[in-house]
């Protein structure tokens, strides 16, 4: 029997840990593929919700913006799978790190996947002033409640000031960074590791990528936007996201 070494068997670990790195962007049937993906059998897949529901994780992702690593097997231990933010902005960075992986670009048409961000992520948050003070009058006594508006102050300042340059509302500007994301991606990653994947065209090229059989139900399409206020309100009170 061949005995590893411990650098061979991290090694070897980091290669089984991730399988899927998605590099789409958030409101492109990033929460469909996920539940598609742990439906195919790639338990846990790590999705945004994942890190609200464990907002003391935060300081990972933070690492990995500052600088471009962080502590890949404690954030992904028991996952096989990571799409939507905080994934997808740093997916070289995985794809360096799990070169074996497969990358999947989950896209949509940039009217409306632009509409959908205006009328979820773009507004995400309290909208009134009795809102707003109901919610800060919790903050002080809710140390949870802080962490997760850390993480959801982490996405939206990547989203909107950073990647989006403060420029969300000038349509053209983020319909040509939308556009350069996705010709990256292309360009980078290995076509035999790429999908390009559009969730309306269902099961048949995803499981044809993974090489996997098609289930007998339905692709699940979740997260639509009129769910996604009434999703956030929970996480916000303390349930779970799911």
């Amino acid at each position: 029997m061949r005995v590893l070494s411990v650098n061979q068997r991290n090694e070897r670990n980091h290669k089984m840990s991730i399988k899927i790195i998605g590099a789409g962007f958030p409101r492109t049937g990033t929460n469909t593929l996920k539940r598609s993906l742990e439906m195919l059998g790639y338990e846990k897949t790590y999705h945004f919700k994942d890190l609200m529901n464990a907002p003391e994780n935060l300081h990972y992702w933070q690492s990995l913006q500052d600088t471009g690593d962080m502590k890949w097997d404690e954030i992904y231990e028991g996952y096989q799978a990571s799409v939507d933010f905080p994934c997808y902005p740093w997916y070289k960075e995985h794809l360096k790190r799990y070169p074996d992986a497969k990358v999947i670009l989950t896209v949509r048409t940039f009217e409306s996947w632009y509409e959908s961000m205006s009328k979820t992520i773009w507004v995400s948050g309290p909208q009134t002033p009795l809102a707003k003070m109901k919610l800060l009058s919790r903050m002080p006594f809710d140390a949870r409640l802080r962490k997760l508006f850390k993480c959801i102050k982490f996405v939206k300042n990547f989203l909107f000031n950073i990647q989006f340059e403060g420029r969300f509302e000038d349509k053209d500007f983020v319909q040509g960074v939308w556009e350069r994301h996705l010709e990256e991606v292309k360009s980078v990653v290995p076509k035999d590791q790429l999908l390009v994947f559009d969730v309306r065209d269902g099961w048949e090229p995803l499981c044809t990528f993974l090489g996997v059989e098609q289930p007998g139900e339905p692709l699940p399409h979740l997260n639509k936007k009129e769910n996604f206020k009434a999703m956030i309100q929970k996480i916000l009170n303390g349930a779970p996201a799911h």
